[in-house]
């Protein structure tokens, strides 16, 4: 099995084009900031029109999987999906497939 990154703005634009289809609306009104925290791992803030939510890890996955279904046309149930924190790269998201 490939073990296959996706880089932290991909998972940024995958929450983009998740939430953009959630509340219709232009994907690009949507911004993102990807957090890690020791106590309640990994999470995104998401602002909307001056709103914020949070999304936490599974809502992250399940914007990720939106993403691959229709972004990048790859069977997103057919793969394993894991956040990880990179000291380089940042959060990152590993795929296997």
């Amino acid at each position: 099995m490939e073990e296959v990154i996706i880089a932290e703005q991909d998972i940024v634009n995958a929450i983009c084009l998740f939430m953009s289809d959630k509340k219709e609306i232009a994907p690009d009104a949507v911004r993102v900031e990807l957090i890690y925290d020791d106590d309640y791992g990994f999470s995104a803030e998401v602002y909307v029109d001056g709103r914020m939510q949070v999304l936490v890890e599974s809502s992250i996955i399940e914007a990720v999987r939106f993403w691959l279904d229709t972004a990048v046309q790859v069977d997103p149930y057919a793969a394993s999906l894991r956040l990880e924190l990179d000291p380089q790269e940042g959060i990152i998201m590993l795929y296997q497939a």
